[in-house]
């Protein structure tokens, strides 16, 4: 998926936000009434051969220093969703992973959240242990020690979505218990989190992870994750080395959850006579300054409406003007600022497999 999208949105917003009252941090806190966490995807950190999933070591480090000096509770992903679940008070928090297990993070990455003192979670792939840009065990198991939580992300990172119906399940869990059976032998645990390869799944691979013993899984579609959220599809703002300064990390620490009441279809994969794929979602509008809310369809020109609206809710129609089918992601994503000028962010995720894996 294009992360370039994802950060020409935020361009877009805080371009134009004059007018706008200033986002209180600390009326955020009071004002809103569900806790928040904010989750960032990392991949390599200081390799120029891969800007759109590199990031430059001095970047990475400015976003440590923002997390400590403004205060922000930093957790791992289970711990995230402990505190969803306690009855912790509200604070400003952030979860940080890393997908794939490539070197440049033990070498640039892991001594930076070492310095800050930060825990993470990472999620990496069992099969490329030890094979060129990736870790070894030896490497992996000093993360491990340094308080980094590990996560599942299957045995070869396959697009699963790819595979028949009739196998693709039976794949799917044959990989991840594969995983987990090496990670168990070398690493001497038994990972409770699961990042889904390239963030693509169904219902069924969210039901097998489940079934299999994960908490909770990560997809890649920007948002903010929440008490409300499918916690087998956790959303999270990708970075990348374009698009990652302090400016544009700090917006997205700022970003709150839309309460979602209603979403249809709850289906990823486009089917292949939706080449302009509706989507309907439902809101409570209750802090939204509706007026101004947006609506951007990634590759394309978005056809929106509100189609209900009362003093507490919205429904929204969302499709695109062209055909979306030459891509094989593509984001819908709903923006908004509340009353007091922080903003609400929500992205759908569509998957076209007649197009070859990116």
């Amino acid at each position: 998926m294009s992360m370039k999208f994802i950060f020409f949105i935020s361009a877009i917003l805080f371009s134009g936000r004059e007018g706008l009252p200033e986002r209180d941090t600390n009326a955020t806190l009071r004002e809103v009434k569900q806790k928040s966490i904010v989750c960032f995807v990392y991949h390599r950190f200081g390799d120029k051969r891969y800007p759109t999933t590199n990031v430059p070591i001095s970047d990475f480090e400015s976003h440590l220093r923002y997390l400590k000096e403004n205060n922000f509770q930093v957790l791992t992903l289970s711990q995230a969703m402990n505190y969803l679940k306690s009855n912790e008070p509200a604070m400003k928090t952030a979860v940080l992973t890393i997908d794939d297990g490539y070197k440049t993070f033990f070498t640039n990455g892991l001594p930076l959240l070492v310095k800050y003192k930060m825990p993470a979670t990472l999620f990496f792939n069992t099969k490329t242990v030890g094979a060129s840009d990736f870790m070894n065990w030896e490497q992996l198991r000093k993360v491990k020690e340094s308080g980094v939580e590990m996560g599942n992300h299957s045995h070869s990172h396959n697009f699963f979505l790819n595979e028949p119906v009739d196998t693709r399940y039976e794949s799917f869990e044959r990989e991840i218990t594969k995983s987990q059976s090496i990670i168990k032998d070398s690493l001497h645990l038994i990972p409770k989190v699961i990042a889904f390869p390239y963030g693509e799944f169904d219902e069924k691979m969210k039901e097998i992870a489940k079934r299999t013993g994960f908490t909770c899984a990560a997809a890649q579609n920007s948002g903010v994750l929440y008490k409300g959220t499918d916690p087998f599809q956790i959303p999270r703002f990708p970075m990348s080395e374009s698009y990652s300064s302090l400016k544009q990390f700090a917006e997205k620490t700022k970003m709150l959850p839309f309460q979602i009441i209603d979403e249809s279809p709850n289906y990823l994969e486009i089917a292949k006579t939706e080449s302009r794929p509706v989507f309907i979602l439902k809101l409570n509008a209750e802090d939204l300054q509706v007026k101004n809310l947006k609506c951007f369809i990634q590759g394309s020109e978005s056809e929106w409406k509100i189609i209900d609206q009362d003093e507490k809710e919205i429904t929204v129609r969302i499709q695109p003007k062209s055909s979306i089918l030459k891509r094989r992601r593509t984001l819908y994503t709903i923006t908004a600022p509340g009353k007091t000028g922080y903003w609400y962010w929500y992205s759908r995720l569509w998957i076209n497999t007649d197009v070859k894996g990116e």
